[in-house]
């Protein structure tokens, strides 16, 4: 089992270091909140969706939920004026302060300002277009970005070993998809990520073994109750959620052949079975991944209030 796992790990790394160029996976979100003014409609999503792009431009993916830490802006209106038409325009000049933040803590990891400049027929069209000329890539932004990742790191360093013996308590009263959670958060640039790996594809194998054993209980109950193509279509939702590498897998194609022996062609079902082609450490490395980003997206999210920060 050692050994699977040693594998296991191996395959991630090779994995991470050939997906996307050099794309670094990091606990990071993105959180945009109103500090100087309101935002004009439609503002917050646009800048929402650039600073996304700012994160992966530099090579980040970053959570799929809010998390502790945080890339955020704040925008400052400068200087407005009205350009004489046919049509008139605005044209306004806004700094805009970004920040990576350990929203737990309350804490500026890194920070930068540049100037922008929009021009519109409204202030909103005028508004957004400033927000749409955002820098993406510039040695100031690569350096921000630098600064704020390692602070990241740094705090995972420090934090892993707790982090993992904290998901292993969880696991051990069952509660495994808050253990693989937190396990997942520890990126792959901190020194304890193969420790983090390995213990969560144990875990996760023990979260399989689970429910494999609950899911086939609930088919075999169901199939005995009602064993026609009712009762086949009311077990193939139990037995559909079954990992191929489950502990009682084997029972469960068992009891899958006994129900195809009997409904034949009314039931269309078939076992879940890992894709041909495709790394199978790889795929089972992703289920594991998305039990815990599923744990994270369900969670309450941090306090998104953002006034704590220092306009600079």
């Amino acid at each position: 089992m050692k050994k699977i796992y040693t594998l296991l790990c191996a395959a991630l790394l090779s994995l991470t270091m050939t997906a996307a160029d050099n794309t670094t996976y990091m606990p990071i979100s993105v959180v945009v909140g109103e500090l100087t003014e309101p935002f004009p409609a439609g503002a917050q999503a646009l800048i929402e969706s650039k600073l996304t792009q700012l994160l992966t431009r530099n090579g980040i993916a970053g959570l799929d939920y809010q998390g502790q830490f945080a890339l955020t802006v704040v925008t400052v209106p400068l200087d407005k004026d009205i350009i004489p038409g046919p049509p008139a325009k605005i044209a306004e000049k806004m700094e805009m302060n970004f920040y990576i933040v350990d929203m737990l803590n309350r804490t500026v990891f890194s920070s930068t300002s540049v100037i922008v400049r929009g021009l519109g027929e409204t202030e909103t069209k005028c508004y957004m277009n400033a927000i749409s000329n955002m820098p993406m890539q510039s040695a100031q932004i690569t350096k921000f970005i630098n600064e704020g990742k390692q602070k990241i790191i740094a705090y995972y360093e420090a934090k892993a070993d707790q982090m993992i013996k904290q998901a292993q308590a969880l696991a051990k009263q069952k509660q495994y998809e808050e253990a693989l959670f937190i396990v997942s958060q520890i990126p792959q640039e901190c020194s304890k990520y193969d420790q983090a790996l390995a213990a969560g594809l144990q875990i996760f194998q023990q979260y399989q073994d689970e429910l494999c054993n609950r899911n086939l209980a609930q088919a075999r109950r169901v199939w005995a109750a009602e064993q026609n193509s009712v009762g086949a279509e009311k077990a193939g939702q139990y037995l559909a959620e079954i990992m191929p590498d489950a502990a009682c897998y084997g029972d469960a194609m068992a009891l899958y052949r006994e129900i195809k022996g009997k409904v034949l062609d009314d039931w269309k079902f078939e076992m879940k079975q890992y894709q041909d082609g495709i790394d199978l450490e790889r795929q089972r490395i992703q289920a594991m991944r998305d039990v815990g980003v599923a744990y994270g997206q369900h969670q309450p999210h941090q306090n998104t209030d953002i006034h704590f920060l220092p306009l600079r």
